[in-house]
């Protein structure tokens, strides 16, 4: 007998969890289909970010930085810590359980909230249908009033370096090694790469990252950016912008990697090699040919503004669909459109989407570059204030980078905040708090910052915006 949903969700990642919780928490009838296993053969709920991305990566990024603080930052606050070492293994074992402990939690929401989890494959037929074929191969199939398709987006593969999870690995791959590699190359100088590369360089790694552009992280202000730039390379990652791999190859376990850049034909050796050149949709084997759904020129899921598909009563969030491939991202779509199948009125600000990068210092930013702005026409004023000049960043000796405000020159309205340093994800979340109630600099200036915090960094900012910064020397205005 067919059983009948009221909602049924294709993927149990940060989207598709969260609205299945949000659509059983409105009181439709659930089900979420999962079919992604964890090493011990069982379905595990959480998707990339939980299993092998976000999760995962910000264990060992914590860790490296514990040891790596044990070894570089003790001496100045007085610590003596002689023969401090690292066990990879132990390392990658309590990564292990946090990933355990968070997909396990899942599972007890799913229960808590009475949505039915069904494993295996789901597929997407004619008039809202889900046929599900189950881990031992059998087939049944589901009936929804509203279906939302949530299967997220896996690593890009790239000919000249074809992953084997041994020598050539993809992020998941990275976040599995048993020892600390010699030489690692990394192929990707965005989010993934760099911070797969900062958890290995702290740990004794020589790191290469191979970067086809030849601009660094293009995506953020390009202050913030060149900051970056300085700042890793000082932490001893060799970034190699306008680099094209061309090809690789094994030989006793080393691989060696053919690529051009400026200078021409360039090769070098690797004992392991990360390839993080970005992700894509996964949408093998989701959608029938009658099903009705319809795919961009990029393989990805079209959807309005709203995650409705070209099919009414179907949507589709996160990976799969335009937009950044970000969890939070995909969660807040997902609590959208449960909402809107409720009946409910709601809508996404997709202005307003923090992006972080979890190297230490971390990067953040929210709202538009300075460039962007400058590109589109919009008069501005810029305030910036360093973390050299925050008495907490010294007390914690974290002094690294800025916090820059990006306000509308006519109006205040503050546009884009941007920052480089510590608990910048922190700040930049502040700032997105103020933005999203139309704040302009002056009112973040007005209001009572506790001292010594980080956060004073952007009070500081905002004034500076308006050249009334206290604890800078504000910029003499033209």
């Amino acid at each position: 007998m067919t059983q009948k949903f009221d909602v049924v969700v294709i993927g149990a990642g940060p989207g598709g969890y969260v609205a299945a919780i949000k659509a059983a928490q409105l009181g439709l009838k659930t089900a979420c289909i999962e079919k992604y296993q964890g090493k011990d053969g069982k379905v595990s709920l959480g998707g990339t970010c939980l299993n092998v991305g976000c999760i995962p990566s910000k264990a060992l990024l914590d860790s490296s930085y514990k040891y790596h603080e044990a070894h570089e930052g003790f001496k100045i606050h007085g610590i003596e810590a002689k023969g401090v070492t690292i066990d990879v293994p132990a390392m990658i074992a309590r990564k292990t359980q946090i990933v355990k402990n968070l997909t396990g939690g899942i599972g007890a929401l799913f229960k808590a909230n009475g949505v039915t989890l069904v494993e295996g494959h789901g597929k997407l037929l004619a008039n809202k249908q889900v046929e599900v074929t189950g881990l031992d191969g059998k087939a049944q199939v589901l009936e929804a009033a509203h279906v939302i398709i949530a299967s997220g987006s896996k690593p890009v593969e790239i000919p000249p370096a074809p992953v084997d999870q041994d020598v050539i690995v993809d992020s998941t791959g990275a976040l599995e090694f048993q020892s600390v590699p010699k030489k690692l190359g990394v192929i990707g100088a965005g989010v993934i790469g760099l911070e797969l590369g900062s958890v290995w360089a702290r740990l004794g790694a020589e790191v290469t990252v191979i970067e086809a552009l030849d601009k660094f992280l293009p995506a953020a202000d390009e202050q913030i950016a060149k900051e970056a730039l300085k700042v890793l390379t000082k932490q001893g990652l060799q970034i190699r912008l306008g680099a094209r791999v061309t090809a690789t190859e094994i030989k006793k376990k080393q691989v060696t990697v053919s690529f051009t850049d400026s200078e021409g034909e360039q090769k070098q050796v690797f004992d392991k090699l990360i390839v993080a050149v970005g992700r894509r949709p996964v949408t093998t084997d989701l959608l029938a040919a009658d099903s009705g759904v319809n795919l961009d020129e990029r393989g990805f899921i079209f959807v309005n503004d709203q995650c409705e598909t070209s099919v009414p009563g179907v949507y589709a969030i996160g990976d799969v669909v335009r937009g950044a491939m970000l969890a939070h991202k995909a969660s807040e779509e997902g609590v959208m459109v449960a909402e809107r199948i409720a009946g409910h009125k709601a809508q996404m600000n997709y202005d307003l989407i923090p992006s972080v990068i979890y190297t230490h210092p971390e990067i953040a930013w929210v709202g538009k570059t300075e460039q962007q702005l400058k590109a589109e026409g919009v008069e501005v004023n810029v305030g910036t204030f360093p973390f050299a000049a925050s008495g907490r960043a010294m007390a914690a000796n974290d002094t690294t980078g800025l916090v820059k405000v990006i306000a509308d020159a006519k109006t205040d309205r503050v546009l884009g905040v941007h920052v480089i340093g510590p608990s910048a994800a922190e700040l930049v979340q502040q700032g997105a708090i103020g933005m999203e109630f139309g704040t302009s600099a002056e009112d973040l200036g007005m209001m009572v910052f506790s001292h010594p915090t980080l956060s004073e960094a952007l009070h500081e900012a905002a004034l500076a915006v308006n050249g009334h910064a206290i604890h800078i020397a504000n910029r003499k205005k033209r």
